[in-house]
């Protein structure tokens, strides 16, 4: 709705248009696109009658009941992930209201398709099942005139912006401008998960080039043909961004990096954090929902986080983020700092991290170190071999296993060969998503997906509603899930609630996060909510369409000929 209006509008002010209502006439296929991005043929007569669009729709005046009817049933139809993607995201385009209404109903269902693992395949086609553009997207080319780029997008109050490079989708690498999918499916759990409202968020993608030679030689790609800039102009762009952001929406507006370079990613949080209200899902995200994994984990294994050691598979941005957080909780639970990082293990592709590169496997790693926990973060595909798993069923009564790359391909092991191997007693959670398991003798087990949506709408939604400046790692301490897995839920092999009840989780976190910042003079918005669940819940976006009658009411009393 918004473009479209703003170009009626403008071309009405200019006199190029006599009225609104003109340029529906004008422009009939503008004027279907925009009907059906409001509500499509859920317009009552009055409103089609007064919006000037009678007649452009079929006579039926049909509920969103029925729209989300006939949406669910062609989306049954399919079977190929990337086919209901596109249907999925042309919904989005078309109307948004019920593209959120049957997502949230499904969400278990439909988050792997507008997120991982399907968003990864949509990144790599991206300019081969290109529709139309969402979100914005800045060019090295642009620079000295970003803010002019900011300007030109419709929405006027912009509350959280999630923002790529391109450089490392998923575990895919250097997609270039064909990374934007990431920031709109982020956004789109934004609303899903927390209610944070769509036209409140902005998804942008910076073009400085692509390293990914494939993609250099296609004609379809949709960037810059150049080699990544990786050049002071680079840094000068993300700062220029970064200040037009803000003298654009305000200080308070959330800006969240996505799939960053490693190189990239920690350096822009060190330099940034302190300044804007930034942070990295990769590193803080990722780390926060690895936590919450373990913090459940301990509640079925009786033993405490300080009696864990954890040997990570990877040591990226993401290992790094989790470790961190994980010695802060340790600290917590009354660990040194010292004491708490020598239960923490990394092993990268040279070997295992310490002064000596004796440790030449992975499997010679873990009956080394003999860790509790094993954490996969490396994106290199099935390197928790049926080795390693059985010897973590060996070394443990109840091994926790971690295998959070993404997308599923690159799983550090599957749910089955995990809960198989070491004879149903992991603890297993996973980046993507896998299906029950079901063992030889019965028994059946619910895999935990540590899917950052857990973390990221809730805390997104208390950044926002409580106008935070920094956010700092202690609020991602706090952002756990544990509380709200029940013991049933455990029983059945889960270390995360229900994807199902991510609303709901959503909001509780969002309660939470604003206690704390609330708490600990972290906030900007006065007054401070008293009771700060109502005021949670009576923001949240829904899904109702609007009404588009005028406010009509009568004067009682009031005579409109001259009194005699």
């Amino acid at each position: 709705m918004g473009c479209f209006y703003s170009e009626c509008s403008l071309l009405a002010s200019l006199g190029l248009l006599p009225s609104l209502k003109s340029s529906f006439l004008c422009l009939y296929s503008h004027v279907c696109s925009f009907c059906f991005s409001l509500q499509g043929m859920a317009f009552s007569l009055q409103e089609r009658q007064i919006l000037g669009i009678h007649g452009l729709l079929p006579p039926k005046v049909e509920t969103q009941d029925t729209q989300a009817m006939r949406f669910q049933n062609n989306l049954k139809k399919m079977t190929d992930p990337l086919e209901k993607y596109v249907y999925l995201m042309g919904i989005q385009e078309r109307n948004e209201r019920l593209f959120y209404r049957v997502l949230m109903e499904d969400i278990e269902e439909l988050m792997p398709i507008v997120y991982t693992p399907t968003v990864g395949l949509a990144c790599t086609q991206y300019g081969h099942i290109f529709r139309r553009p969402k979100g914005l997207f800045i060019s090295i080319r642009d620079r000295g005139h970003v803010r002019s780029i900011i300007d030109n997008w419709p929405e006027t109050s912009v509350a959280a912006v999630v923002v790529t490079d391109g450089e490392r989708i998923l575990g895919l690498g250097d997609l270039g401008v064909y990374g934007m999918g990431i920031p709109v499916g982020k956004l789109c759990l934004y609303t899903a998960c927390a209610g944070i409202r769509p036209e409140k968020c902005l998804p942008v993608v910076i073009d400085v080039g692509t390293d990914n030679e494939t993609l250099l030689k296609d004609p379809l790609y949709m960037g810059l043909y150049q080699k990544r800039d990786r050049s002071q102009a680079y840094d000068d762009l993300i700062d220029e961004f970064m200040e037009a952001v803000v003298d654009k929406y305000g200080q308070d507006t959330l800006i969240q990096f996505e799939d960053f370079g490693n190189h990239n990613a920690f350096r822009f949080l060190r330099k940034y954090r302190e300044k804007y209200c930034t942070f990295n899902d990769d590193i803080q995200g990722t780390a926060s929902v690895a936590l919450a994994g373990l913090l459940a984990a301990q509640r079925a294994v009786g033993k405490p986080i300080t009696e864990h050691r954890v040997l990570f598979l990877g040591a990226g941005e993401a290992a790094l983020g989790i470790a961190n957080l994980i010695v802060m909780a340790m600290m917590e639970s009354g660990m040194t700092q010292a004491e708490a990082r020598k239960k923490i293990w990394m092993y990268d592709k040279h070997g295992l991290l310490v002064k000596v590169r004796n440790v030449q496997s992975f499997l010679d790693a873990v009956n080394t170190i003999k860790p509790t926990a094993i954490i996969g973060v490396s994106g290199a595909g099935r390197l928790f071999t049926h080795d390693v798993l059985k010897a973590m069923g060996t070394l443990n009564e109840r091994p926790i296993i971690f295998a959070l790359s993404n997308p599923t391909i690159k799983a550090e092991c599957t749910a089955e060969d995990a809960y198989t191997l070491t004879d149903g007693r992991c603890l297993f959670a996973s980046g993507s998503p896998f299906g029950a398991v079901t063992l030889n003798d019965g028994r059946v087990f619910t895999p935990g997906q540590g899917n950052n949506a857990y973390i990221f709408p809730g805390v997104a939604l208390a950044v926002i509603l409580s106008g935070v400046r920094h956010i700092s790692d202690t609020v991602f301490l706090e952002a756990t899930l544990a509380e709200q897995l029940t013991d049933k839920e455990l029983a059945e092999g889960r270390l995360y609630p229900p994807l199902s009840n991510i609303r709901e989780v959503s909001v509780q976190m969002a309660i939470k996060v604003m206690e704390y910042v609330y708490a600990k003079g972290m906030a900007f918005r006065y007054p401070e909510p008293v009771d700060k669940n109502a005021f949670v819940r009576s923001t949240v976006w829904n899904t109702d369409y609007d009404s588009f009658l005028p406010d009509t009411y009568d004067w009682p009393g009031v005579c409109f000929s001259p009194q005699k």
